[in-house]
């Protein structure tokens, strides 16, 4: 095997340093100062900090058997690498857009323009690693499977689906027609087994990859996805807390990830002006691009000195501070600071890539995360545990805390914090009524990528839904606010019998050309029957059932059965490795005959599971929805 090609030290054009091989696919690009390369005996050692994570320390045998150069040993863990290794590419992905396919069909083309929209620049949180959002949440798990993904979605045929094992295409089998075209399990581990240090040692070795929900599963949307269900969750604290009107209030949280940033702007829409602790500049100044953040404070003095005066002038407004949350929230309780609701959405479940540790700088971090992991996750569940304490303290005071879902209550009690659970999560407190009639994320991608497709299903909506005032000034909100990132796109919480309604709708706009293409209807994993999550979704459910997971196994079945066209089925999203096991799935609206047949099967079928999960756990207001919508369900009352 030949020695690599190292193509120069940095180049003065693009201050980037270009490293290729002939074992490699293509040149990757990376900031030589983030990149430190040392010649050892035979041995080229690399060191390469990324944005997101530190991908390893690794040395390279020119001499060494499997592709020469293409076979890394990572030395931060002593574990092999081979395809795993994540390089930047240099590349800037974007969905086609149009009517032009680049499949066999739309029931192909859309799975492939929705994996590149998930790693657009204006989705993604970092595309050049695949990283779309959540820590290391990926939409493929290297760039060569990238590649044979779309190249498989290209050659498939309408009657044959795509399995896709943790971002990886292991095989093409013929189905049938209304079968899924693709086919995907995510990060799905043995129980006994399903620990972020195993997970880490299998993501070393290429055989696994971290899925997040929508990440991996190619129906994210940006922000956008969450931002309703983060405003759904916010007027409802508003209702129960403050009479309904959260004017001359304001929010207390942290980060501004894929999931974090829209907490801003549902706060603002809620009436509610918002402190966001962010410790990464870069995500306060996407944010603030993008619309989801109004200003940004110099200091915590500047950022208190503003929220007193926008809430004493009765104005929402959003304030950003580049700080660690670690810091803040103990310094806020000190000086006797008393917020009006208080939650966090750092990405506390991976405190190996997504919680700075109290007192270290980002670079560091990144550093010590492949140098020493042990000790930079103890690191980071020791600042969790501090900043734990400070919400309890909040809690204590009376103010209204809540966790939302980041699992930060778990890593604070592994900590010794043995009453991190006295605050309550979101959904028990604020969202489990709407999941016990159906009414959950449900969310939809205009493939002609014109914006006019999503205003034209807007007014479709409200036309369909006429007596839901809540719903119409969300839609209306949303078009004056929320900017398009990548393919535009909508979302809104509707539920049972009203999601198969507007599906069967928008499908119908397709097929007489209303809509310029094709329209992909999706959700989120967080959603009525999708999910067993004990410290999020099913937190303290009425049956004490929290921790079982055949009814997320039961929707992918079901959903499988009846047409979607693509289906997921994940573990670790949200709250990390061991906590959860969720799934979800997309359907294509092409205004085809069969396109309507398998809506109307799917669309009543999803959020129908929803219902009968919490009906089976005794909810009456599941029991209630599941007898006025006639479904069969044996062991439920008298429905």
């Amino acid at each position: 095997m030949g020695s690599p090609i190292l193509a120069g030290e940095g180049d003065p054009l693009d201050g980037m340093l270009r490293i290729s091989s002939a074992d490699w696919f293509g040149t990757y690009v990376l900031p030589p100062v983030l990149a430190r390369f040392s010649l050892s005996h035979s041995k080229i050692v690399v060191e390469l900090v990324s944005g997101a994570h530190l991908f390893a320390v690794c040395a390279a045998s020119v001499e060494s058997g499997r592709g020469g150069y293409a076979w890394w040993q990572a030395a931060a863990r002593g574990c092999p690498m081979s395809e795993s290794f994540h390089p930047y590419r240099d590349v800037e992905i974007r969905a086609p857009r149009g009517t032009t396919l680049n499949a066999r069909s739309w029931l192909c083309e859309a799975p492939l323009r929705l994996l590149m929209n998930n790693l657009d620049p204006e989705v993604a949180e970092n595309p050049r690693e695949l990283v779309v959002y959540g820590g290391i949440g990926r939409a493929a798990r290297n760039w060569e499977c990238f590649d044979r993904i779309v190249e498989c979605l290209k050659a498939l045929e309408d009657d044959e689906t795509l399995l896709i094992q943790s971002g990886k295409p292991v095989g093409v089998f013929r189905t049938h027609r209304d079968a899924p075209r693709v086919l995907l399990a995510n990060s799905n581990l043995v129980p006994h087994w399903a620990t972020w240090e195993h997970f880490h040692e299998l993501d070393a070795k290429g055989l696994a990859m971290y899925g997040q929900m929508t990440a991996g599963s190619w129906i994210y949307i940006g922000s956008q996805g969450i931002v309703q269900g983060t405003y759904e969750t916010f007027v409802e604290a508003g209702r129960q807390h403050y009479a309904g009107d959260l004017r001359g209030r304001w929010l207390l949280s942290a980060g501004l990830g894929g999931m974090g940033g829209a907490q801003p702007l549902a706060a603002t829409l809620a009436g509610a002006s918002a402190l966001l602790v962010e410790c990464q500049q870069s995500r306060i100044d996407f944010r603030l691009k993008t619309g989801y953040l109004d200003e940004q404070a110099r200091d915590l003095d500047d950022a208190l000195a503003r929220i007193v005066r926008y809430c004493g002038e009765g104005r929402a407004v959003s304030v950003g501070l580049c700080a660690n949350a670690a810091d803040i929230l103990p310094e806020l309780v000190r000086r006797g600071v008393r917020p009006d609701l208080v939650t966090d959405q750092t990405s506390a479940h991976d405190p190996l890539n997504g919680y700075l540790p109290k007192g270290w700088t980002w670079v560091e971090y990144r550093e010590r995360a492949a140098r020493e992991p042990a000790a930079t996750v103890k690191a980071a569940k020791q600042s969790m545990a501090g900043h734990v304490r400070a919400m309890l303290a909040f809690h204590a005071q009376g103010v209204p805390v809540f966790d939302y879902g980041n699992n930060i209550r778990q890593m604070a009690r592994d900590e010794g914090v043995e009453n991190a659970f006295a605050f309550p999560g979101f959904v028990p407190a604020y969202i489990r009524p709407l999941f016990c009639r159906g009414v959950g994320p449900f969310r939809w991608v205009a493939l002609s990528g014109e914006a006019e497709d999503i205003h034209r299903t807007d007014a479709r909506v409200k036309e369909l839904i006429p007596d839901d005032p809540h719903l119409h000034r969300w839609l209306d909100m949303a078009r004056e606010r929320i900017r398009f990132q990548g393919l535009p796109a909508r979302i809104c919480w509707v539920g049972l019998g009203q999601r198969a309604r507007l599906g069967l709708a928008f499908n119908e706009m397709v097929r007489s050309g209303e809509l310029k293409a094709p329209v992909v209807i999706g959700r989120d994993h967080l959603d009525s029957g999708s999910v067993a999550s004990p410290n999020r979704e099913t937190e303290a459910m009425r049956d004490g059932s929290d921790a079982v997971s055949d009814w997320p196994l039961l929707n992918a079945l079901l959903n499988t059965a009846s047409g979607a066209t693509w289906v997921s089925l994940h573990h670790g999203g949200g709250v990390g490795m061991g906590y959860s096991q969720h799934a979800g799935m997309a359907i294509v609206c092409d205004g085809s005959d069969e396109a309507a047949a398998r809506i109307a099967r799917v669309l009543h079928n999803d959020p129908a599971s929803g219902v009968m999960r919490h009906a089976d756990a005794g909810y009456p207001e599941a029991i209630a929805c599941a007898r006025e919508q006639g479904l069969k369900l044996p062991m439920v009352g008298d429905s």
